[in-house]
C-alpha cells in the first residue's frame, strides 16, 4: 500500500517558538539575475563542510551557503536554544521540531513543512489529492538560487540561520511586568547578530547551525533598578544576547513499528486524521508515543537491546546533584528489565565536548534561573510526525528544585540548635527528591503521562507528584528518613511492560497488549492522569496514602505540633529574624494540597478510562457518609484552632530588613510592613473555601442529589458551612478575629457563586437562596449582637446589599494570593512536540 502525505504546514511549539519568524532570505542572486551555472565559481574563497547537507562558509563575513542536493527529500528540522534568557523565560534546551523539505518552484527555492496531521493512506492518487486540496500549505522560508549545477542548488542560508526562529522578542515582551524575563519590547538587532561558527558543523546524517542573536529593547519598566526585569539577567538590560541552534537531520529509517494507543496504558498519544479510512473505522488514528527499542535476541526472555535508550546528564549540575540525577534516572532500567530488556536504559554524564543540542542525544538540562527558589521543570519529547517515534528527549530541570525541600525540612526538623552540628537529614531528603524528579521528568520523555492515582497503592509511580512523607514520633519529633521513594514504581513497570515489550514472531500484538492491560487491572492499579481535576476522589497531586481524609487529619495534627514549637531554630545563625517567615510559609500551609485532595470527595465521582467489556466500572458516585466525613475534615481546617499562629512566634517576626524583600516566599499582608497573621489565615482558609465552593463541584452536588436523594446536595452542604461559620458563637480576641475573617470569606464564596455568569443557573439560584436566608438571619439579630459581631453582621449586610444593587457587575474583593509553593513546583511538566500536537 502506498502512503500519500499531504503538504500542509503545522507548528509544534515546545515553548512559544515558531519556525516562520524572520524575513525571507534572499541570496546574492536577485530576481533579475540568472544563477551561476557552477557552484565552485560562487564559493571561491569559502571553506566546504561535507556532510548531510554540504555547506560553505566564509569566516570573514560569517556567511553560510547551503548546497541543496536533496530537493523534495524530507528531513527532520530541530530548533532549540543553546543558551537561555533565564528567569523562567526562554530557556536553554527549549525548542521545536518537525519535518521539512526543500522544493523548487519557478525561479525560487522554498523550505516547506509537510503536515502529517492530515493524510490519505490509499493507493488512489485522486483521493489523496482531494484531501490535499482542502488544506492550506505554508512556506517557511524562501531563497533565490545563487547557482544551479545539475540537480544541486546553492542558496544563501545565512538569513535563515540568523533569525528569531523562536520569537524570543515577542516572548520577552509578553512577560512584561511579570518579574520573570523582564518584559519590554525587544527586537532582533542584525548588526549585533551573526552565525556562530564554533557550533556550526556537518556530519554524515546531520547538519548543525548555530547563531549568536542580540535582542535590543527597553529592558522593561524596572530596567534601571538592577534587581528585576532584564536587568536581573543581563549586564545591559537593553541588549540580551543568546545562541540559537538549528539542525537538519536525516529521518529515521522504516524499522520503527508503531504501537496502538490505549487510554488505560499511561502512554501519551500520537494521532493523525486518515480521510481515506472506511466508514467502519475511526477517521482519527491513534498510536502511542515511544522510543524505538528492539531486542538483540527476540527469543530471549531477557535480552540486550540492539540500541539502548541513553540519557545524558548536564555536566554543569553540581556534583552531588549530578550523582542523584544519574541514580534517579537509572531507576527506569528496573522497568525495562521487567519488560524483558537487559541494560537497555542507561543514564550517564554528557561526555566532554558533546553538544547537548545534537538531536541524537537525550539530554537532562540543569537550568539556573533568577527569582524564587520554587523552580519548575519540564520534559519534552521530539517525535517523528510520521510514526510517533520519540527521537529526542529534552528535560529542563530548575536548579533550585532541591532548595524547596530543604526549606520544608528546616521547618519540620528545626535543626539549628546552638552548639550542635546541623543534621544531614535535610540534604538527604533534598537529594532523594532530586532522584525522584529525574525519574519523573525522564518518564515524560519516554512517553508517559502523570498518574495521580498511583499514591493509593504505595507510591506505585514516579509519574505521580509525591508529597514528602514524614511521621511524628511519640516524643513529638519527626522522622523524615522515608520522605521519597527509592526506586521505580510498580505501576511504572506495568506501563513499560505494555509500552515496550517485544512479542514473539507470529504473536498477535493487540491481543498480547490487551492481556497485559487485564493483568494490570487485576492487580488493582488505576491510571487517572491530570483529567482527574477537582473530581476524582483518588487522583491527587502532592498527596500520600490510601485515604485522603485520614491523611488530612494526620497532617493537621502534625502541623499543629510544628506551629506550636516553631522557633528561631528554623533559621541559621546570623540570619535576620524576619526570615523565619520563609520557613513558616510551607509549614503553615503544609496541608494546602491535602485540602485539594479531600475536597474532591465532596461531589466527587469515581471513574475509570474503561473500554467496552474490559470489566471496569465506568463511573460511581461517592458514598454520602464519606462525603460528610470529607466536609467535616475540610471545615476543621478553617477553625480558629487550625488557623491560629502562637503569639510568641508572631512576636519573633519583625518587618523585612533591607536586602530581604521576600517576594514570592512570604505571605501577602494588609498591615503594611509588619507580619500579618490574619492575612496568613486568609490565604489558608480561602483555599479551603475556594475548593469547596467551586462552581463545578456545586453543580455536581446539585445534579447527584437530583439523581439520588441520598447524596448530600448543595443545600445541605451550604447549611453546614453556614452553621460552622456565621452562626457559631463569636469568640473573643485573636480567635474571634480569625472567625470574622472566615465568616467574610464564606459570604464572599456564596456571593461569588451567585454572581458567576459561567456557573449554571441552578448553582446561582441555590446560592441566591442561601444568601437570602443569611440576610434575613443577619437582619434579625444585628441590633442585639455584641459589638464585634455587630460590625461583622453590618459588613455582611452591606456586601449583600451591594450585590443586590447590581448583581451582574458585582465582584467580591479578591482573596489574598497564596505564596508559591508546591513541595517542589511541578510547573510545565510535559511538553510533547510533533508538529501540531503539543
Amino acid at each position: 500500500m502506498k502512503y500519500y502525505i499531504l503538504v500542509v504546514v503545522g507548528l509544534c511549539l515546545a515553548s512559544t517558538g515558531s519556525f516562520a519568524q524572520g524575513r525571507p532570505a534572499v541570496g546574492l542572486a536577485t530576481g533579475s539575475q540568472k544563477p551561476a551555472t557552477s557552484i565552485s565559481t560562487v564559493t571561491q574563497g569559502y571553506k566546504k563542510a561535507e556532510g548531510f547537507f554540504p555547506f560553505y562558509f566564509d569566516e570573514n563575513t560569517s556567511k553560510v551557503l547551503l548546497e541543496v542536493d536533496k530537493l523534495d527529500q524530507e528531513f527532520l528540522f530541530f530548533n532549540s536554544l543553546s543558551t537561555g534568557v533565564g528567569s523562567g523565560g526562554p530557556e536553554r534546551g527549549q525548542g521545536s521540531s518537525g519535518i521539512m523539505k526543500f522544493i523548487k518552484v519557478g525561479p525560487k527555492v522554498f523550505l516547506i513543512q509537510p503536515n502529517y496531521n492530515y493524510r490519505a493512506i490509499t493507493d488512489s492518487k485522486d483521493e489523496a489529492y482531494a484531501v490535499e486540496n482542502n488544506f492550506a500549505s505554508s512556506i517557511i522560508f524562501g531563497f533565490v538560487p545563487m547557482a544551479i549545477e545539475g540537480d544541486r542548488i546553492l542558496i544563501d542560508l545565512t538569513p535563515f540561520i540568523v533569525r528569531d526562529s523562536q520569537k524570543i522578542g515577542d516572548r520577552m515582551a509578553s512577560r512584561r511586568g511579570s518579574g520573570a524575563s523582564g518584559g519590554g519590547a525587544y527586537r532582533l538587532d542584525e548588526s549585533r547578530s551573526t552565525v556562530y561558527m564554533e557550533n556550526t558543523k556537518n556530519f554524515p546524517k546531520n547538519t548543525e547551525f548555530e547563531s549568536l542573536l542580540t535582542f535590543t529593547g527597553s529592558g522593561g519598566s524596572q530596567a534601571t533598578s538592577g534587581r528585576r526585569g532584564a536587568a536581573g539577567i543581563a549586564p545591559d538590560p537593553t541588549a540580551i544576547t543568546i545562541r540559537m541552534h538549528q539542525s537538519f537531520v536525516e529521518l529515521p529509517d522504516s524499522g520503527y513499528k508503531p504501537r496502538k494507543f490505549d487510554p488505560r496504558s499511561g502512554m501519551n498519544m500520537h494521532s493523525y486524521m486518515d480521510f481515506s479510512a472506511p466508514m467502519s473505522e475511526p477517521i482519527l488514528k491513534r498510536f502511542s508515543r515511544r522510543h524505538r527499542l528492539i531486542k538483540k535476541d527476540p527469543k530471549a526472555k531477557l535480552s540486550e537491546a540492539i540500541e539502548p535508550i541513553v540519557y545524558y546528564i548536564d555536566r554543569g549540575a553540581p556534583a552531588p546533584i549530578k550523582k542523584a540525577l544519574i541514580e534517579g534516572g537509572a531507576w527506569w532500567n528496573q522497568a525495562f528489565e521487567a519488560a524483558g530488556y537487559k541494560n537497555a536504559f542507561q543514564v550517564m554524564e554528557l561526555p566532554e565536548g558533546a553538544d547537548p543540542m545534537d538531536i541524537r542525544y537525550n539530554i537532562v538540562n540543569w537550568i539556573n534561573r533568577t527569582g524564587s527558589p520554587r523552580g519548575f521543570s519540564s520534559g519534552a519529547s521530539y517525535t517523528d510526525p510520521r510514526t510517533g517515534e520519540i527521537i529526542k528527549g529534552v528535560i529542563t530541570l530548575g536548579s533550585d528544585r532541591h532548595r524547596q525541600d530543604y526549606l520544608i525540612m528546616e521547618g519540620i526538623l528545626q535543626p539549628y540548635e546552638d552548639g550542635k552540628p546541623v543534621s544531614k537529614q535535610m540534604e538527604e531528603v533534598a537529594l532523594a527528591r532530586i532522584r525522584q524528579l529525574s525519574a519523573h521528568e525522564i518518564g515524560h520523555t519516554l512517553g508517559y503521562f502523570h498518574n495521580f492515582a498511583a499514591s493509593i497503592k504505595g507510591r506505585a509511580s514516579v509519574m505521580d507528584y509525591p508529597f514528602p512523607k514524614f511521621t511524628m514520633k511519640p516524643d513529638g519529633t519527626f522522622d523524615v528518613s522515608d520522605s521519597y521513594a527509592k526506586g521505580i514504581g510498580s505501576w511504572d513497570k506495568r506501563s513499560v511492560i505494555w509500552g515496550y515489550s517485544e512479542f514473539p514472531a507470529g504473536a498477535n500484538e493487540d491481543e498480547e497488549l490487551d492481556k497485559i492491560i487485564q493483568e494490570t487491572l487485576q492487580q488493582g492499579f488505576q491510571f487517572i492522569p491530570d483529567i482527574g481535576g477537582h473530581t476524582h476522589p483518588r487522583s491527587h497531586q502532592w498527596d500520600d496514602g490510601e485515604n485522603a481524609i485520614v491523611e488530612l487529619d494526620r497532617i493537621m495534627a502534625a502541623r499543629r505540633v510544628l506551629l506550636d514549637r516553631f522557633s528561631e531554630k528554623a533559621i541559621v545563625e546570623g540570619a535576620p529574624m524576619a526570615t523565619l517567615e520563609e520557613v513558616l510559609v510551607p509549614i503553615y500551609l503544609l496541608h494546602r494540597y491535602q485540602i485539594e485532595a479531600v475536597s474532591k470527595t465532596v461531589g466527587g465521582l469515581f471513574f475509570t478510562h474503561a473500554l467496552k467489556n474490559d470489566g471496569q466500572t465506568a463511573t460511581k458516585m461517592v458514598e454520602p457518609s464519606e462525603q460528610w466525613k470529607a466536609l467535616d475534615a475540610l471545615l476543621a481546617t478553617i477553625t480558629p484552632d487550625a488557623l491560629s499562629i502562637p503569639e510568641q512566634l508572631i512576636q519573633k517576626i519583625p518587618p523585612r530588613p533591607s536586602g530581604y524583600s521576600g517576594v514570592g516566599e512570604t505571605f501577602d499582608r494588609r498591615t503594611g510592613p509588619t507580619f500579618d497573621p490574619l492575612a496568613a489565615a486568609e490565604t489558608a482558609a480561602g483555599t479551603t473555601l475556594a475548593y469547596l465552593m467551586n462552581s463545578e463541584r456545586v453543580a455536581r452536588l446539585i445534579e447527584y442529589n437530583a439523581r439520588d436523594s441520598k447524596q448530600p446536595g448543595f443545600m445541605a452542604v451550604a447549611d453546614k458551612l453556614i452553621e460552622s461559620t456565621w452562626k457559631k458563637p463569636l469568640e473573643n480576641g485573636y480567635r474571634g478575629e480569625l472567625q470574622i475573617l472566615v465568616n467574610n470569606l464564606t459570604l464572599k464564596a456564596f456571593l461569588g457563586l451567585a454572581a458567576d455568569t459561567e456557573a449554571s443557573e441552578s448553582v446561582r439560584g441555590e446560592a441566591l437562596l442561601k444568601i437570602e436566608g443569611m440576610q434575613k438571619w443577619m437582619t434579625d439579630i444585628v441590633e442585639q449582637a455584641p459589638l464585634k459581631q455587630k460590625a461583622n453582621l453590618l459588613f455582611g449586610l452591606s456586601q449583600i446589599g451591594e450585590f443586590k444593587g447590581n448583581p451582574d457587575k458585582f465582584k467580591p474583593a479578591a482573596i489574598l494570593s497564596m505564596p508559591a509553593g508546591a513541595p517542589i513546583m511541578g510547573g510545565m511538566d510535559f511538553l510533547d512536540c510533533d508538529l501540531m500536537e503539543f
